[in-house]
């Protein structure tokens, strides 16, 4: 059949696409492909006005209070009238109805901040809590930076929550992203109080029946209470349900339980517990996670029993999705044999469905190895590339991004702390663009391998894991129609598994925003 003909069979939008057609080099595709390469041919501005518009799917690395913006801390400061203390940069709760002297309200920082002093504190406090105009400098690196801020702008009210979830879920509708799990520490101090009063029992199970009979699970009734209240306040911040409502009500929220991992180990497992039991009774609470920095000393010395009792909870809730930061390390942070195991070990004995930041592979024992089993396993690895710099100074072509893509490992760009790095997920795409030579293919893999391995109940809409080339076979009849458009079969099967729901909208976001091109 001649080309022309072909052509003509292929124009109307809304019958089933015919193949060559869809891979012709004026497929939407492919001129979403050159239409890349023209912006970055016209500078990293231009490339970031291209990737701001492109679907994302979803952010799976992203800390609560480290992806709110320092300016927003100062306001919250304000109105719970808080102390600055403008030696330590840092947030002091009054001892009476005013501050010391030696303080200041932050009500004035921030109210006041046009007076030359007020402003001088107000930008010093934008600095120290964030990674903004910080400069590495004898025995203060950017790892020392950067967890240190997390000190520094605490105290203030949990009520300010649910404003947070909007400042995040604000900032990534603005950016086409759809979907993202935010990891947070819902209240555990009974948790930790009567973890303490028992004493460590290496007996785990033991140890959980105790933990259980004092009443640690008691403590979930606070982790509902916490989260129900601050969605509600992201509802009515957001005219949710009503005609008012911002597009910030289109991107998902569900949420990482995490796991405090620097503490002593009765506390870390009592926690740990306390949040497989929420996860199981919580359904906005979909996985959990470890955080705080992996080199710490407890951190460092506990990890393989952390591993442990991950392994142990994990054959008791076996239902329960884990991810773990592992890896966040670099040569000369800890000793040459603190490289070796950590991501190999949170796969193995911590049952890791995700790995957070995996810097180290390829100082791990056997890295081809572990390489192969990642891949082999769909083990996804969570990138982020301004953390990586800040935290760890590793970039280009030190870091291990190119060695996952080679041995196919699932990665997808997430952001990890935003706020405190004053960047956004555009940025890392930019950043993936410009320092690994990557492609609108490359990037729009990324963001299908993020919503492929997000925590969502049910099936997957792909056939295979990691293949985005054929839908499951209840939506294959609909996968070639233009528009998309669910079959009676597809539509059951997408309602019924809401990971399915949510990938088929990120694809048909991907046809929307291909069409402009």
């Amino acid at each position: 059949m001649r080309r022309s003909a072909l052509l003509l069979l292929c124009l109307p939008l809304f019958l089933i696409a015919c193949k060559p057609g869809a891979n012709s080099p004026n497929s939407p595709t492919n001129r979403t492909v050159r239409a890349m390469e023209i912006a970055r041919s016209q500078g990293p501005l231009a490339l970031r006005t291209f990737l701001l518009a492109m679907p994302k799917g979803a952010d799976l690395h992203v800390h609560l209070s480290g992806a709110v913006y320092a300016e927003s801390f100062l306001r919250a400061a304000a109105e719970d009238g808080l102390c600055v203390d403008p030696k330590l940069l840092k947030f002091v709760k009054p001892t009476g109805k005013s501050c010391a002297k030696d303080l200041v309200a932050a009500a004035d920082v921030v109210n006041h901040a046009e007076s030359s002093a007020n402003q001088d504190l107000y930008d010093k406090l934008i600095d120290a809590f964030s990674m903004r105009s910080f400069v590495p400098y004898n025995e203060w690196s950017g790892h020392d930076q950067f967890f240190a801020t997390f000190g520094r702008f605490g105290g203030t009210d949990k009520k300010h929550t649910g404003e947070w979830i909007d400042e995040v879920v604000s900032r990534a509708a603005l950016q086409n992203e759809q979907y993202i799990e935010i990891m947070d520490t819902p209240p555990f101090g009974h948790a930790a109080t009567i973890a303490h009063q028992i004493g460590f029992d290496p007996n785990l199970a033991q140890f959980r029946q105790k933990l259980l009979a004092a009443g640690l699970d008691q403590e979930v009734d606070a982790a509902a209470e916490h989260i129900h209240s601050a969605l509600a306040t992201r509802n009515q911040l957001e005219h949710c349900g009503t005609p008012q409502a911002t597009p910030a009500c289109q991107v998902q929220v569900r949420f990482i339980y995490q796991i405090l991992r620097g503490f002593p180990k009765e506390q870390v497992f009592a926690q740990t517990l306390l949040g497989f039991e929420a996860i199981s009774k919580l359904p906005e609470f979909v996985g959990i996670n470890f955080v705080q920095p992996e080199d710490g000393h407890i951190s460092m010395s506990d990890y393989t029993l952390q591993m442990q009792m991950l392994d142990y909870l994990h054959s008791v809730y076996p239902n329960v999705h884990i991810s773990l930061h592992a890896g966040e390390l670099a040569p000369g942070l800890v000793p040459p044999d603190g490289l070796r195991f950590h991501i190999r070990q949170a796969v193995d004995l911590g049952h890791a469905e995700r790995i957070g930041h995996g810097v180290d592979v390829m100082y791990e024992d056997d890295a081809p190895a572990l390489l192969k089993e990642l891949a082999a396993k769909h083990v996804m690895v969570e990138i982020n590339l301004t953390s990586n710099e800040g935290i760890l100074g590793v970039e280009g072509a030190d870091h291990p991004l190119p060695y996952y893509r080679r041995a196919h490992v699932p990665v997808a760009l997430s952001t990890d702390d935003e706020g405190v790095s004053r960047i956004d997920l555009t940025h890392e795409y930019v950043k993936a663009a410009e320092d690994f030579t990557l492609g609108y293919l490359d990037l729009k893999q990324m963001a299908r391998t993020g919503m492929e391995h997000n925590f969502l109940p049910g099936k997957s809409l792909w056939a295979k894991p990691d293949d985005f080339t054929k839908y499951d076979s209840a939506c294959q009849d609909a996968q070639a129609i233009l528009p998309l458009t669910p079959s009676a079969t597809c539509f059951d099967f997408l309602k019924s598994n809401e990971k399915a729901a949510a990938q088929w909208e990120q694809e048909r976001r991907f046809r929307a925003f291909e069409a402009r091109w």
